[in-house]
C-alpha cells in the first residue's frame, strides 16, 4: 500500500492518540456499480480465509455434499476459520469418515486450537492436538470429499493445478469477474491464497449475498452460493466458535441480513442480502494495511452503520467489537479503539 492509504481507525489513550491502522473499504452492487470507496479499490490484497464461502462451492456443485449427505451444519464449516472446539472437530471427524476417510488425510497441518478451554483440556488430558484442530479442517475435509466424489487422486488435492483447485478458481473468478490465471501463493493451512483488487473481493460477496443477480453464473453456482449462504447464517457457530469470535457475532447480530468472512492480516468480506434499502444487496471488502485484528472489527461495525445495514441495538450488540476497551492493569478503562473515517455517499 502507498502512503496515501487513509486512517480507519485510531487507539486513543484518554486524549492521546497512540497508534493509527490505515486501510481500504470498497463498497458494489453486484452488477459492480460502486456504492462508495474509502481508500484505493484497487488494492490487490491476499485473500486468505474470506474465500471459504467460495472454496465450498464446488463441493456442492460436483454433487459431493449431496452424495455424502452434508448437512447445513456441515456445509457452514466447510467455509469455517473454526475455534477447534468438540463440536467443531467431531463434525469434521465425521464428515470425514462418510468419505472412508479420517484426520489423517488432511493435509492442513496440526496446530493448538485457538478455543482456550479445549486447549487446557488437552493439556489437561495429555492428548495431543490434530490436525481436526486446525482452523480450516472444514475446507480441507469439503476438499477432500469433492475429490473422492469425483474419482480424482486425494494426496496433493491441495495443490494449485490439482482438478478440485482448479474448480475453485473458475468459481471464484467468476463470482469476482476474473480471468482464472490468478497471483497465487501458499495459505497456512497449505492450500492457494490468491492476489486480488479489493473491488472484486467485495463483488464477489455481492454476488455470493444474491447469486440470482447474475444469469451468466449458471443454476449450479447460484443454488450452491444460495445453500452456502443460507448455512453460514444458520450456523453461525460453525463459522468461528460458541462465543468470542467476530464472525460468528456479527453473523448472530445482524440476524439474517449478511454473510461475512474473516481473513488473516486483517482482509474481511461481507455480502449484505437483498433488502428493501438494498435490493440488489451488497459486496463490502475492507483490508487493515497493518494486518491488525486491532483495526477490522471497528471498521467493519462503523461500516455497517453507515450504510444503514445495522441498526443502532445491533450495533450495541456488537461493542466489544465497535469500540474495544483500553484498560490499565487494574481493568480501568483508560482509553478506547475507535473509527475515525466517514464514508462519502452511505
Amino acid at each position: 500500500m502507498s502512503q496515501e492509504v487513509p486512517t480507519l481507525v485510531e487507539v486513543r489513550r484518554g486524549p492521546i492518540v497512540e497508534s493509527r491502522h490505515r486501510g481500504a473499504i470498497i463498497v458494489v452492487t453486484p452488477n459492480s456499480t460502486q456504492v462508495t470507496c474509502l481508500g484505493d479499490p484497487g488494492l490487490v490484497t491476499s485473500t486468505r480465509s474470506t474465500i471459504k464461502p467460495f472454496q465450498a462451492l464446488p463441493f456442492i456443485t460436483s454433487g459431493a455434499a449431496d452424495r455424502f449427505k452434508a448437512s447445513p451444519r456441515e456445509i457452514a464449516i466447510a467455509c469455517a476459520s473454526h475455534e477447534g472446539e468438540p463440536i467443531h472437530t467431531q463434525t469434521v471427524a465425521a464428515l470425514l469418515a462418510r468419505a472412508g476417510l479420517d484426520e489423517s488425510a488432511l493435509r492442513c497441518g496440526a496446530h493448538e486450537p485457538y478455543n482456550v478451554e479445549t486447549a487446557a483440556d488437552l493439556k489437561r488430558t495429555g492428548l495431543p492436538f490434530t490436525q481436526l484442530h486446525n482452523n480450516c479442517s472444514g475446507k480441507h475435509a469439503g476438499m477432500l470429499l469433492t475429490a473422492v466424489h469425483r474419482g480424482l487422486a486425494i494426496d496433493a488435492y491441495y495443490e494449485p493445478e490439482h482438478p478440485v483447485q482448479r474448480a475453485i478458481i473458475s468459481a471464484f473468478a467468476r463470482f469476482a469477474d476474473l480471468a482464472e490465471d490468478l497471483t497465487t501463493a501458499v495459505d497456512g493451512c497449505s492450500a492457494p491464497t490468491f492476489a486480488v483488487p479489493l473491488r472484486s473481493l467485495a463483488l464477489a460477496f455481492a454476488r455470493l449475498a444474491n447469486p440470482s443477480s447474475l444469469d451468466s453464473l449458471g443454476d449450479d453456482l447460484t443454488g450452491a452460493a444460495s445453500r452456502i449462504v443460507s448455512a453460514m447464517i444458520a450456523n453461525p457457530e460453525m463459522v468461528g466458535g460458541t462465543r468470542g469470535r467476530f464472525d460468528t457475532d456479527l453473523l448472530r447480530a445482524s440476524h439474517g441480513k449478511l454473510v461475512c468472512k474473516i481473513g488473516a492480516e486483517a482482509v474481511y468480506g461481507i455480502g449484505v442480502l437483498p433488502s428493501n434499502r438494498f435490493p440488489g444487496g451488497l459486496g463490502i471488502a475492507i483490508k487493515i494495511e497493518d494486518g491488525s485484528y486491532r483495526g477490522l472489527g471497528p471498521a467493519v461495525v462503523e461500516t455497517l452503520g453507515s450504510l444503514g445495514v445495522l441498526d443502532g441495538n445491533e450495533i450495541a450488540q456488537l461493542g466489544a467489537y465497535h469500540k474495544p476497551s483500553v484498560e490499565n492493569r487494574r481493568g480501568v478503562k483508560v482509553g478506547e479503539v475507535r473509527a475515525v473515517f466517514e464514508l462519502k455517499g452511505s
